[in-house]
């Protein structure tokens, strides 16, 4: 018996050692991510930044595919859908402006990366995804990384959450053919939406801007994201 309990106690300290080792890699390759994927390429927000090395990626993904996390391209995580690139999240992110006391609807949860992301700079965030399945591992992951802002609903996002409306800032993950007209309408006067438009290599993302009830478009870049389903 003695000899068993000196076996577990070496496999634990052997554990331990291991998880210590990987979380301290971790921790470096998402230094190396925000200093040469995102800071190189123009994002200046320092809180930004400051989340973007402090949200570990890893844990928003499968585990065969967790060696991957601070690569600067999107993953996929089941159901035909993917994580975006750490660049296009802090890029989004820092056109969405986020204020510490704003309220920010996120259309298409997937993972939770963008919702934890944003949680951490925001007051809440209402997110909204239309696959059960990711739905409620998105959500629970959130409750588990202690993310108490964060609220999730399984549904279709071209229709917002008018409950919770108006909303500072809107963030759309998935592609629409046409940017949905209840999105625009919950929208606070004053905020913001960055949501991808197109159709397969035709997408454009934009940053709307309300401003006495009037939409003012400004075109970003060419993205490619997974389409939204309605």
């Amino acid at each position: 018996m003695l000899y068993w309990r000196i076996f577990l106690l070496f496999i634990l300290i052997f554990l331990s050692s291991f998880c210590s080792a990987q979380n301290n890699d971790f921790a470096k390759l998402r230094k190396e991510m925000v200093e040469k994927q995102i800071k190189a390429r123009g994002i200046k927000n320092r809180r930004i930044l400051k989340v973007m090395e402090k949200v570990e990626r890893h844990k928003f993904l499968p585990p065969f595919l967790q060696r991957f996390a601070y690569e600067d391209r999107p993953l996929p995580i089941g159901h035909g859908q993917t994580i975006s690139q750490p660049y296009i999240v802090a890029l989004m992110t820092e056109l969405l402006c986020p204020k510490p006391t704003d309220k920010i609807l996120e259309i298409g949860t997937g993972s939770g990366y963008q919702a934890a992301i944003l949680a951490e700079l925001v007051d809440k965030v209402y997110t909204i995804e239309i696959i059960p399945e990711l739905a409620k591992s998105a959500e629970k992951r959130l409750k588990i990384l202690g993310y108490k802002n964060v609220f999730v609903r399984c549904g279709d996002g071209y229709f917002g959450w008018p409950e919770a409306a108006p909303f500072d800032g809107i963030i759309v993950t998935c592609s629409p053919e046409k940017i949905p007209q209840p999105l625009i309408e919950q929208l606070k006067e004053g905020g913001r939406m960055v949501i991808p438009v197109g159709e397969g290599w035709s997408q454009k993302l934009l940053v709307l801007h309300k401003k006495k009830g009037k939409i003012i478009k400004q075109y970003i870049t060419d993205v490619l994201f997974v389409p939204m389903k309605h």
